[in-house]
């Protein structure tokens, strides 16, 4: 893969997490609709997974090819953005269902 590429996985996982997150929180708080939290759930645990999975496999990539070490390790810190944000969403998402 050349460094576009990996730049692209980067960015497709992190924004398919933020965006998903967001459809999730926003989505209850304007209908206060459960499927909504269940869903944001869903989200943290399968997202959790699959965004480390990727990670992973972005590290493993580069250290088996040196030469993109250094881009995947921006492809990975790209995708580790959402951490915060998926913590923030968690704990704005209990408080709103008062657990």
């Amino acid at each position: 893969m050349d460094n576009k590429q990996i730049m692209s996985v980067g960015k497709f996982f992190f924004w398919l997490s933020f965006i998903l997150g967001n459809i999730c929180l926003f989505g209850y708080i304007v209908s206060e609709n459960d499927q909504f939290a269940i869903g944001g759930y869903l989200l943290l645990i399968f997202g959790t997974v699959i965004n480390l999975s990727v990670i992973l496999g972005l590290v493993i990539y580069g250290l088996i090819n040196k030469s993109q070490f250094k881009i995947c390790m921006k492809a990975s810190m790209i995708i580790s953005i959402n951490i915060p944000v998926a913590v923030l969403y968690f704990y704005i998402g209990t408080s709103l269902l008062n657990l």
